[in-house]
């Protein structure tokens, strides 16, 4: 098989998997949003991991476990961030006694936002399921068309010292068509649309800040991919960077609006 087959079959495996849960929502996807965060900060301390450090990645990894077991738990938004806090403070504790810095604890705390804002957005409501979808279809666009604006038009480099490839062109052309398929979601949910343009542009740009953030992170380690646990596409972070970002984004702006416990309520109103 060939590695483009195994792209296309693994991507197609991913997608069907990631929307059924997503549908589902509740607890099946609280387990997915959970075992993200397992996989990211797996991979964070895999891309960084010496023969000094294993004890302090293994610490830290049961810390991350406590708070994503009070997330698939079902508690309350200000249980698990006081959980995910204590995880945090104590892992960076560890690190500046043992005087390994706090690197992996940066990791700990970008993994379980990841999973915590996923999970508290879809809920087990309407709203969460339409507030899930938007943020999916405004990322995976934005990631798509940036890829092939960039290919198509090419121009100046966006960040050239962190990820060659990426274009001026390619971003503005994926924050447009992240924006357009991010609105029409929104529009047969009926959304305000008025209200979420702004949102929807920040998401798209948040994506693709999330993308410059995790290339910046490999390139640090001077790996390609961040682990190879996804058939012919490398890691989980490789696929979630841009995700995971633009979710904590929506997150905040949709606890502002509608609580920490039930974000998607502020953005989507049933």
């Amino acid at each position: 098989m060939s590695n483009l087959q195994l792209r296309v079959i693994s991507g197609i495996v991913m997608a069907a998997v990631v929307l059924l849960l997503a549908w589902l929502g509740g607890l099946p996807f609280r387990i997915l949003s959970a075992a993200i965060a397992a996989a990211v900060f797996y991979e964070w301390c895999a891309m960084s991991r010496t023969s000094t450090n294993s004890a302090y990645h293994a610490l830290s990894a049961i810390l991350l476990a406590a708070a994503l077991i009070a997330l698939v738990a079902g508690f309350p938004a200000a249980t698990v961030f006081a959980v995910l806090g204590c995880a945090v403070v104590a892992s960076a504790l560890t690190g500046l006694i043992r005087g390994q810095g706090t690197w992996t604890t940066v990791g700990l705390a970008y993994a379980g936002l990841s999973g915590v804002s996923l999970a508290f957005l879809r809920d087990a409501d309407r709203s969460g399921l339409m507030a899930i979808l938007f943020l999916f279809a405004t990322v995976w666009a934005t990631d798509i068309f940036a890829y092939f604006v960039g290919r198509a038009i090419g121009g100046p480099k966006l960040a050239p010292s962190i990820s060659p490839g990426k274009t001026w062109s390619g971003a503005i052309g994926g924050t447009v068509c992240g924006m357009v398929a991010g609105l029409a979601v929104a529009f047969l949910a009926g959304g305000n649309l008025l209200t979420l343009i702004p949102v929807v542009f920040l998401l798209s740009v948040a994506s693709q800040i999330g993308d410059l953030f995790e290339s910046w992170v490999k390139r640090r380690h001077g790996v390609k991919d961040s682990s190879n646990l996804i058939p012919g596409h490398g890691g989980v972070m490789d696929r979630v960077d841009g995700l995971v970002a633009a979710a904590f984004a929506l997150y905040v702006i949709g606890a502002l609006l509608g609580g920490a416990d039930h974000p998607a309520s502020g953005l989507f109103p049933a």
